[in-house]
């Protein structure tokens, strides 16, 4: 029976454990503090937790205008302990699985001591030696901290500070404007909270579609929201009880007060401690270096999700976890990307699959693009959204390059152009596919139909 190792009980590791054991491996899983990683503890679970609270408190705002009058009356302390007890039981459910495709799990951190080697350091003190027959790297990441002059002090907060808080504060500012800043700026503005943001970039969120992404800033402006971009100086100094952030802006310079500062400009590959360079693992600046098996350098040692620096998505890990897998069985299984949808918990929701615009004609491709505005769908406009979907698709074959949609369900309808990209359809099988009404999801193949001028539900130009 072929043992395998897997480092780290992420939403990468422990789905890379499940499938080995499926598929007959001997299977020993390392996790030194809680399984699920940062995904299910710190990050993509717990923010979701949060901003659905901040959702309610939207609607509630809005219930008027249906004739329901609500009062948000926010307890912290209950939002927190409801996104504790959903954490807890995700976690509980990941136990459970592993428990009953018979991986082993320790409690503990891992290093390499040689080639092959490795010896795990027990929470409980112990030590364990082992040499197994294929190990994956599953080490998963650490929030960033930029050069900022004052970054340190006491009011500045990663994202899981954010996350712990035991009181809305008054005001906050962001430092990063790219998916982790903008979501915690929606939910903590809409729970009454005074936030800036402050991005580096020329736009937030800079790598998704540049024409709906201004859709989503105009939308957090219009909740209250500051935000400033092209920020190319800054620094943070210690108060009292607040921080003052300075930018310089445009070649001016802003000064905010705030009793919290988020630091929330990325994420990088957690391998410091992992004894890569004795085991002959080849890395880049910190990042393990993989093929498209997710194979290192090393034959037999794999690397998945955000330690191998690519897209750094819970999702991908996922996906990476199962090929990884795969490969260390004895099966031959390759990475494949461009299904992977980024999705964006703003509200309106945000989510994008494919190319954006803007990589398409920096690609030299012709192309076509068709847009639906979902202030013309019957289901948003009962749900009191709007936004619009956009769809790109190649100009000579009608072949679908990027979905992009803003809108109520965004990351859940994204799914829908994932598996379009993935079986390479077109605009014609978009448009051939009936789609349910009234539904979100038939603006879709609105979108598919304005692509070739003959949309239905608006006038065309």
């Amino acid at each position: 029976m072929t043992s395998v190792l897997v480092i780290g009980g992420g939403p990468g590791g422990y789905v890379a454990a499940i499938r080995a054991a499926q598929l007959g491996g001997e299977v020993t899983l390392v996790e030194k503090e809680n399984l699920g990683g940062t995904c299910l503890n710190v990050g993509c679970i717990p923010t979701k937790a949060l901003l659905h609270a901040a959702e309610l408190v939207e609607e509630a705002k809005h219930g008027a205008d249906y004739g329901v009058s609500l009062e948000a009356k926010i307890d912290f302390g209950k939002i927190q302990t409801k996104k504790a007890a959903v954490v807890k039981q995700l976690v509980q459910g990941v136990t459970g699985l592993l428990a009953a495709n018979k991986v082993t799990v320790l409690k503990g951190r891992a290093c390499f001591t040689g080639p092959g080697k490795v010896v795990v350091e027990k929470n409980n003190g112990n030590e364990v030696s082992l040499k197994p027959d294929r190990i994956i790297i599953a080490a998963g990441s650490v929030p960033a901290t930029p050069p900022i002059p004052g970054v340190e002090v006491k009011q500045c907060i990663d994202s899981t500070g954010a996350l712990n808080l035991d009181t809305v504060p008054a005001s906050m500012v962001v430092i990063g404007g790219g998916v982790i800043g903008v979501e915690m700026a929606t939910a903590y503005a809409a729970l009454r909270c005074r936030v800036t943001v402050v991005e580096m970039l020329d736009e937030i969120l800079p790598l998704m579609d540049r024409e709906l992404t201004k859709i989503v800033r105009a939308k957090m402006v219009k909740r209250g929201v500051q935000v400033f971009t092209s920020a190319k100086e800054m620094s943070v100094e210690d108060k009292g009880r607040e921080a003052e952030v300075a930018i310089v802006e445009a070649g001016a310079e802003k000064r905010f007060q705030a009793e919290k500062v988020l630091i929330a400009v990325g994420r990088r590959s957690n391998t410091k401690g992992l004894g890569l360079d004795k085991a002959g693992i080849k890395s880049h600046r910190a990042r393990i270096v993989v093929n498209a098996h997710q194979e290192t350098s090393v034959p037999g040692v794999y690397a998945i999700g955000d330690c191998t620096g690519g897209c750094m998505l819970a999702h991908v890990a996922s996906a990476q976890g199962e090929i990884a897998a795969e490969n260390a069985m004895g099966h031959r299984a390759e990475y494949d990307g461009k299904t992977n949808p980024s999705c964006v918990y703003t509200n309106p929701e945000f989510s994008g699959v494919g190319m954006t615009e803007e990589q398409v004609k920096a690609s030299g491709q012709e192309y076509i693009v068709g847009r639906f505005p979902l202030a013309a769908n019957g289901r948003t406009l009962i749900m009191g959204g709007d936004g619009m979907v956009k769809i790109i698709a190649g100009k000579k074959y009608g072949d679908i390059l990027g979905l992009h949609i803003v809108g109520p369900r965004a990351t859940d309808l994204i799914a829908e152009g994932a598996l379009a990209i993935g079986l390479e359809a077109t605009l014609d099988e978009f448009i051939a596919t009936i789609h349910a009404h009234p539904t979100i999801a038939e603006a879709i193949r609105e979108a598919a139909l304005a692509a070739e001028h003959r949309a239905i539900h608006i006038p065309q130009k």
